[in-house]
């Protein structure tokens, strides 16, 4: 039997970063799956529309700044419903210090990545986030 990939959900809305990520983390032994903006995300969540059968990520890579739905309001509707609420998220963001801030009294925010990003040191991060977890 084989052991269960970790699952990444990238949820950020250029192509491009989806791509490279995707692509970095599947070759690194990771399940990843992706989302353009936090209305998308919430169904790969079970939120909306409600499904408890869904399959959680282990961790999410959010950017903030993305049409119809912002990371604020996806990570406030993660923060509020129980199976999500201690999901670690990444944040990906071009606002640096400025998210630290608007982000530190969100538990479930375990790290922030600046844009542009290595992502080698990306992929460590999340290695060492999830050992951790666990």
């Amino acid at each position: 039997m084989s052991e269960k990939k970790p699952g990444v959900l990238i949820v950020d809305d250029e192509p491009e970063i989806v791509t490279l990520l995707k692509a970095f983390l599947e070759k690194s032994g990771f399940e990843v799956s992706d989302a353009a903006n936090g209305e998308l995300a919430l169904k790969h969540f079970g939120i909306e529309p409600v499904d408890s059968n869904v399959v959680l990520p282990d961790i999410v890579i959010l950017d903030i700044m993305m049409p119809v739905m912002d990371g604020y309001a996806l990570n406030a509707k993660l923060q509020a419903d129980p199976r999500t609420a201690k999901i670690p998220i990444v944040i990906l963001t071009a606002k640096g210090q400025k998210m630290r801030e608007l982000f530190e009294m969100a538990p479930n925010v375990a790290a922030y990545v600046q844009k542009p990003f290595n992502p080698k040191v990306l992929k460590d991060l999340i290695v060492n986030l999830l050992a951790g977890k666990k």
